[in-house]
C-alpha cells in the first residue's frame, strides 16, 4: 500500500489550467472516490497520479518520495480502464499473464498469482476463453483481474462500470467491493459519475469543481454535512432540494436546502409549504413526490411505500427544521441557530 500526497497539483495544456492547484491525502489503504461533472479534472487527476500525464508544477508523493518524474511502470500501480483493453487474440489466462511475462516472472509464480485472482473475481473456469466469448461483465472482471496479478501498491480505476448495463454494473460493483476488503492492504483510486458507486465504495469521497477540490469526506460527512451548496446539489440521488427567494430568506440565507426524506406531506393542509403536484415516481418502495412551489426546480418530497396524491392536486407540505441546511450568498454554511 502507498500514502499519497498531492501538493499544489496543477495541470495545464497551454494556456487551458485543468488542475488548479489540488492538495489531497490519501491514505494508505484507503478506497478514495473522485466525483464531479463531466470536465471537472477527475479523469486528469487519475492520469497525473498514474503518471500517465506528466504534472506541470506541484508535486506527487507516494510515501513521502516525490514520483513527478518516476516512469508509470515504476511506480507500483495498476489501472483498470472503462474500456477492457484486452488483447482479443489471447485467452483470459494469457491476458491475466501479460504484465507478468513482461516482467520476466517464474512461470510457477505466475501462474499461482493468476488463478489466485482468476478465483477471487470467480472467473477461473474462464481461463481458457477468447475475450469475445465473454459479457461484458466478465470482461471488466479479467480486466479487474490482470490489475491484481501486477500485485500493485495503487488501484486506479477509471470509470470502469460505465459501459455495463445495470444489471451487470450491480453485480461488478459487488466484485470491486469485495476486492475492496480482500485487498485492504492496497490504496485505491476511484474515478465516477455515479451517485450510487461513489457513496457506497468509498471510504472518503473527493468532490472536484472545475480543477479544484471542493470538499472531502465521508460519504455520509459530505451527505448530511456538505460545505456548499455545489456539493449539497451533487451528493445524493435525488440531490438536495436547493430553495431560494422569499422561502430562504425567511429562514436568514439566501439559498435553503433540504432532503427530500426531510420533508413530510401535512393531510391537513397546514404545512409550512403549499404546491401543485406536477410529478410523480413510484418506485415500490418509496414514492417520489414533485411540487412546485414557484422555485427554479420542483421539490422533490420522497415517501416510503405508496403515497395516494395525483398529479395536479395541491398538498402541504412541511420540512423537518433539524434538517434544514442555510447558505449564504456565497454557496457557504450560514452558521448558527436555524430561523423558525
Amino acid at each position: 500500500m502507498a500514502n499519497i500526497q498531492l501538493k499544489a497539483v496543477r495541470k495545464s495544456y497551454g494556456a487551458v489550467d485543468v488542475i488548479k492547484g489540488v492538495d489531497l491525502d490519501i491514505r494508505k489503504g484507503e478506497f478514495m472516490v473522485f466525483v464531479g461533472p463531466s470536465g471537472c479534472g477527475k479523469s486528469t487527476l487519475l492520469r497525473l497520479i498514474s503518471g500517465l500525464e506528466a504534472i506541470t508544477s506541484g508535486d506527487l508523493l507516494f510515501d513521502g518520495e516525490r514520483v513527478n518524474n518516476v516512469l508509470p511502470s515504476q511506480r507500483g500501480i495498476a489501472m483498470v480502464f472503462q474500456s477492457y483493453a484486452l488483447y482479443p487474440h489471447m485467452t483470459v489466462y494469457d491476458n491475466m499473464a501479460f504484465g507478468m511475462k513482461l516482467a520476466k516472472a517464474g512461470r510457477a509464480e505466475m501462474d499461482a498469482r493468476v488463478r489466485r485472482a482468476a478465483a477471487m473475481l470467480q472467473i477461473d473456469h474462464l481461463l481458457d476463453r477468447l475475450p469475445k466469448q465473454l459479457s461484458g461483465g466478465q470482461r471488466q472482471r479479467v480486466a479487474i483481474g490482470r490489475a491484481i496479478v501486477r500485485d500493485p501498491r495503487v488501484f486506479l480505476f477509471d470509470e470502469p462500470l460505465s459501459n455495463l448495463d445495470a444489471a451487470l454494473r450491480v453485480a461488478t460493483r459487488l466484485e470491486i467491493a469485495k476486492l475492496k476488503h480482500d485487498m485492504a492492504d492496497v490504496t485505491m483510486i476511484y474515478v465516477t459519475h455515479d451517485q450510487v458507486e461513489a457513496m457506497t465504495l468509498a471510504d472518503r469521497i473527493c468532490v472536484l469543481r472545475d480543477g479544484v477540490v471542493e470538499q472531502v469526506g465521508t460519504p455520509t460527512e459530505l451527505y448530511d454535512s456538505p460545505n456548499s451548496t455545489f456539493v449539497a446539489g451533487f451528493i445524493g440521488s435525488p440531490k438536495m432540494n436547493l430553495l431560494t427567494g422569499d422561502v430562504a430568506r425567511a429562514h436568514g440565507c439566501e439559498t435553503l436546502g433540504i432532503r427530500s426524506e426531510h420533508i413530510t406531506v401535512v393531510p391537513d393542509g397546514s404545512g409550512l409549504w403549499t404546491g401543485k403536484v406536477v410529478h410523480t415516481e413510484d418506485l415500490g418502495s418509496d414514492n417520489y413526490i414533485f411540487v412546485e412551489l414557484g422555485q427554479a426546480e420542483p421539490v422533490i418530497v420522497r415517501q416510503p411505500g405508496k403515497a395516494d396524491v395525483s398529479v395536479g392536486t395541491t398538498v402541504s407540505i412541511t420540512p423537518q427544521p433539524q434538517h434544514l441546511h442555510r447558505f449564504d450568498d456565497q454557496g457557504k454554511p450560514v452558521q448558527g441557530a436555524v430561523a423558525a
